[in-house]
This record gives structure tokens, sequence and C-alpha cells, in this order.
């Protein structure tokens, strides 16, 4: 194995930076992973715009990344839940690089059929979107809005849902072009503000009860229209602020409804909870994601060359799924 390897660094410029770096030895519950594929999540660029600053020209470098497929090459002390050649996905901060360190517990043996780059797709739509429906009680039979359901990983938490047993699901989209990738994915129902009134949408669709469970990506004005959209007792899950994260709610709607309204963020500052909503997934998904149920959409790949070209695309909020980098 070289010594060295080559990641993607942040802070460095407006654009990540390919430099070529030591290959980091796995501790104590760590697996060093030689990375196949890894993708592109929002908060990529969003940290590369925060990290460095053009008036100045300095930034805080960082190897960028959170998701990656490959093998297991190289396991610390007590990293005992997968072995040495293995493949694997999982998350991990730092996983834009050709060899990747991870905590034990975050990552997943890939099912069979899957590509490297399939697998490096799913990590983070699948333990987000399983995560919160967990937290939102969901039941076999319930039905489920999903706002901001074109996102890369809003297309995966409609799978989860229709594979886990939901009656109905309601999926948002801001583009009406994007209603048969929201169909293909198994929505039942597809809602495009402004065109049609969100919270009148889901009423007619449930004979004006409301839906079960609300998993809402967009935050703002969108997430207040979905209070009274919810059945008397339901859940509402945000996970997401694509649209904005003030949100002026009417507090009758969250009483008289006696909703209960959470946020969920599954990071790296909780690592044993990571780990927890991580295994929840191989008895309820990885199934699902083995038969075909639950498959990530992906829009395009970029080889590590091209990491300023996959940015651009993300930036450009035309992807349909998501964007992936290829590593040799």
């Amino acid at each position: 194995m070289s010594q060295t390897m080559t990641a993607l660094l942040g802070g460095t410029g407006p654009d990540w930076e390919a430099r070529e770096v030591a290959v980091p030895e796995p501790g104590p519950g760590q697996v060093l992973v030689r990375a196949r594929a890894v993708a592109l999540n929002n908060a990529d660029v969003h940290m590369l715009a925060d990290a460095y600053d053009p008036a100045t020209g300095r930034g805080k470098e960082y190897v960028a990344g959170f998701e990656f497929a490959g093998e297991v090459v190289a396991l610390g002390p007590g990293a005992d839940r997968v072995a040495v050649g293995e493949r694997i996905m999982g998350t991990t901060q730092g996983a834009f690089a050709q060899y990747v360190l991870a905590d034990h517990r975050h990552v997943l043996r890939i099912p069979e059929g899957l590509d490297d780059e399939e697998a490096a797709a799913l990590p983070t739509g699948l333990l987000t979107e399983h995560g919160a429906l967990e937290v939102g009680g969901f039941r076999p039979g319930q039905s489920v809005l999903i706002t901001g359901a074109t996102s890369s990983i809003g297309l995966i938490g409609v799978q989860i849902a229709k594979a886990l047993g939901a009656k109905t699901v309601v999926a948002t989209s801001r583009s009406a072009a994007k209603e048969d990738l929201l169909k293909d994915a198994g929505a039942d129902v597809v809602v495009v503000p402004p065109e049609r009134d969100l919270t009148a949408a889901v009423l007619e669709t449930t004979d004006g009860e409301g839906v079960d469970l609300v998993l809402d990506h967009v935050g703002g004005q969108t997430l207040a229209d979905c209070l009274a959209a919810t059945r008397v007792d339901g859940n509402l899950v945000n996970i997401g602020r694509l649209d904005t994260a003030e949100a002026t709610i009417n507090l009758d709607s969250l009483s008289y409804r006696h909703l209960r309204l959470q946020g969920v963020s599954f990071g790296f500052s909780r690592a044993e909870e990571l780990g927890n909503v991580i295994a929840a997934l191989v008895p309820d998904v990885i199934p699902a994601v083995a038969d075909g149920r639950v498959r990530p959409v992906i829009d395009s790949v970029f080889t590590f060359g091209q990491a300023t070209d996959a940015a651009d695309r993300l930036r450009s909020n035309q992807s349909r799924g998501k964007i992936v980098l290829t590593q040799v």
C-alpha cells in the first residue's frame, strides 16, 4: 500500500484542491478503507464556501466529503464489525480521499449487486431518512408527507417509506418537470407549490384528516404549511432547510391538533447515536436495498480530476439525484 494518497482539500480557494497527503493509520475503533467512489451532499458546497475568504486569500484547510464506498484494507484495535477485504459503504468526515478513516460503527456492508457508485450514494440518505422515520414513530399503513422530495435524500425517503409499508406517500417538488422522478421513486401523490396549495392538496388526499407523519427537508413557509396538513396527534420531523432556517408557525395548529414537532441532525458529534441509527438500517432497510426496492438516483458521475465540475453541478440546483466522484 502506498504511503501517500490524493485527497480533495477545501479552504485553499473557491474550489477543492487535489493534494498528495500521507495515508492515515487506523486508531482504536477505526477502519481504513480504500475508497472507490464518494458522493456529494449539499453540505459539501456550503462548507467549501464557508472555509475560504476571497478577501484575505486564506481559509481553514480540511479534507472534504462525508460518504464513500470501497474495501477495508486495515483495522484499528477494537474495530470488529467488519473484516479486511470486505466491501463497505459509510459516512465519515474527510471522505474525499483515496484512503478513508471511519468509525467501525458508521459503516455498512455493501449488498451483492450494488456497484461502488451506487453504494457511495446511499449512506447519508439511508441513515437520515430512516432515522427521521423512527423519530416520527412511523408504522406500516401510515401516510407520509415528504417535502423537498426531489433532493437526493428525499428520493431515498420516498423509497424507504414505501418499502416499509407506507399506505400513502405525498411528495413535494418546486418543479413540475420532476414529477416523473417522484412517481418513479414510489410517490402516490405529487404536489408542486405554489401551483397547488400544499395544505389543501394533502387534506384532499387524506379525506380531510391530514397525514400521519411529515418529513420536512425545506423549512420556512413549507414547514408552517405542513402543520395544518398533519392529522390530530400526528408527527412532524424537520430534517433540512432547503428554503430557510426561519419559520413562523401557527401555534393554534400545533396545540389544537396535538402535534409533535421535532428536529433531527445525525452528525458526528454524537458518534454512538449515529452508530445506533446506522445499525438500525441492517434489519429494516438493507434488505430493501439488496432486493432493489431502495436504490439511489444517480444524476452524474465525475472523476476526482473533475471535482470542480461536480461541485458546479451541485450548485446549479439542476441535478436529479446524487452526484458521485470515482477514483482509481
